[in-house]
C-alpha cells in the first residue's frame, strides 16, 4: 500500500508564500531600479549606486542575529505583522525622499524590517512543512522569492521607463499593501516550548552554530549573486540591452520554476550533492556567458544558466541549514542562514562595485566566478559531514 504524502500547500503555507512574495517584489524591484535612479536622477557614481544595496544589507545583517530571539519572545505571527507594516511605511517614503543621504538612511531603516520579516516568514514556512518533505517544501516556498526575482524588476523597470520613478514608488507601495493582506490570513501556529528569557544574550540567542558551515558556503554564492542583483541593470544599459533586462529575469525565473519540482524531489530522495554540485557549475557557466556577452541571445542564455544554478543551490543550502538543528531552533537557523547570505550580498555589492569602477564589468563577472569555485570546493570537502535528515 502506497503511503500518502503529507500535504505542503496548506492554508498557512499559501498565505506565507503570498506574503513572502510581496516582500521580495519590493526588494527586487528597488534593487533593480535604485542603481539607475542614483546614477541618472541623482547623478551619483556606480560605487554610490552599489552603496544603496550595501547599506540596506548592513542593517539586515546587524539585525538578523537577534531575529530568532525576537520571534521567540513576541511570537512569529505578531512579529511578521508588525515588521511588514513598518516595511510598507518605508516603501511609501521613497516617493517623498530625494537627497541621496536621506535615501541611504531610508535604506538602512527598511533593511531592519526586511530582515526580521523574512526571518519570520521563512521560519513559519519551515514549521508548516512536513519534515519528510522539507527539501521539496522549502524549495516551493523559495519559489515565492524566485517569482519576485522577475516580477519585481519587470514592474519597477517597466514603470520607470514608461512613466516615472514616482509612479514606480507609488505602485510598489500599493502592491505591497495588497500583498500584505495575506499576512492577516495566516493562522496561529503550534505553540513551541521556549526557555524563559535570560538577562544576558548568549551565542545561542544570536546564531545556530550547527547551521554556520552551510550558511558560510551560501555566503560565497551570495557574493557572486550580488553581481547580478546590484549591477545587471547598469551592465545591460552599457551593453545596449537594457530593454531585455526584464526578459533576462523572466528566463531566470522560468528556468527556476520549471526545474524546482525535480530538484526538490532529488534533494529529498538522493541527497544535496546531486543538486548543489551541478547547480554551482551551471551558475559559473551563466556568469561566464554574461562576462563575454556580445548578443541578446547570449544575454538571455546566461539568465537561463544562472537561474538553473541559483534555483538549485540556494534552496538546498537553506534546507540544509534548517535541517541541521531541532525544530524549535528553526527561527535561529533561518536567521543564521540569512545573516551570512546577506553578508555575502553586502560585501559582494561593495567589492564588485569597486572592481566594476576600476576594471570594468566583464572582470566583475569573471571575478564572481572565483567565489563560486571556492564554494564548490568547500562543499565537496564538507559534503560527507553534512547529515541528511532521518
Amino acid at each position: 500500500m502506497l503511503k500518502t504524502k503529507e500535504p505542503i500547500w496548506t492554508k498557512a503555507f499559501i498565505s506565507l508564500f503570498t506574503t513572502n512574495f510581496s516582500i521580495f517584489i519590493i526588494f527586487y524591484g528597488l534593487v533593480s531600479a535604485l542603481p539607475l535612479y542614483a546614477t541618472d536622477v541623482l547623478s551619483r557614481s556606480d560605487e554610490d549606486a552599489g552603496l544603496l544595496m550595501t547599506i540596506f544589507l548592513v542593517s539586515a545583517i546587524v539585525t538578523r542575529p537577534f531575529s530568532g530571539k525576537i520571534l521567540d519572545l513576541i511570537g512569529k505571527r505578531k512579529v511578521l505583522w508588525l515588521t511588514l507594516f513598518l516595511y510598507l511605511v518605508c516603501t511609501g517614503l521613497y516617493y517623498f525622499i530625494e537627497p541621496f543621504e536621506g535615501l541611504l538612511a531610508l535604506r538602512f531603516v527598511q533593511g531592519i524590517f526586511f530582515s526580521i520579516a523574512t526571518t519570520a516568514s521563512g521560519s513559519m514556512a519551515a514549521d508548516n512543512i512536513p519534515i519528510s518533505r522539507r527539501g521539496a517544501g522549502l524549495g516551493y516556498f523559495t519559489m515565492s522569492t524566485n517569482l519576485a526575482v522577475v516580477i519585481g524588476p519587470l514592474i519597477a523597470l517597466t514603470l520607470m521607463q514608461s512613466f516615472s520613478y514616482d509612479v514606480m514608488f507609488l505602485s510598489l507601495t500599493v502592491l505591497l499593501l495588497i500583498g500584505s493582506i495575506a499576512a492577516l490570513l495566516i493562522p496561529e501556529g503550534k505553540k513551541v516550548e521556549v526557555t524563559s528569557p535570560r538577562s544576558k544574550l548568549t551565542w545561542n540567542d544570536l546564531f545556530e552554530k550547527k547551521a554556520l558551515p552551510v550558511a558560510l558556503i551560501a555566503s560565497l554564492v551570495a557574493f557572486s549573486y550580488a553581481s547580478v542583483l546590484s549591477y545587471l541593470s547598469i551592465y545591460s544599459q552599457e551593453k545596449g540591452v537594457l530593454h531585455l533586462t526584464s526578459s533576462f529575469f523572466a528566463v531566470f525565473a522560468i528556468v527556476m520554476l520549471a526545474t524546482r519540482p525535480f530538484t526538490g524531489r532529488i534533494f529529498d530522495e538522493k541527497g544535496p550533492k546531486y543538486i548543489v554540485i551541478p547547480g554551482l557549475v551551471s551558475f559559473m557557466i551563466g556568469l561566464a556567458f554574461l562576462a563575454f556577452m556580445n548578443s541578446p541571445f547570449l544575454f538571455l542564455l546566461s539568465g537561463a544558466f544562472i537561474g538553473l544554478g541559483y534555483g538549485a543551490v540556494v534552496p538546498s543550502f537553506q534546507t540544509l541549514a534548517i535541517q541541521s538543528t531541532k525544530h524549535e531552533r528553526s527561527g535561529y537557523a533561518t536567521a543564521t542562514f540569512f545573516t551570512l547570505f546577506d553578508t555575502g550580498l553586502a560585501i559582494g555589492s561593495y567589492i564588485l562595485g569597486l572592481i566594476a569602477t576600476r576594471l570594468g564589468y566583464q572582470n566583475l563577472y569573471l571575478f564572481s566566478i572565483i567565489s563560486l569555485i571556492i564554494a564548490l570546493v568547500l562543499f565537496i570537502v564538507r559534503v560527507k559531514k553534512i547529515q541528511r535528515p532521518v
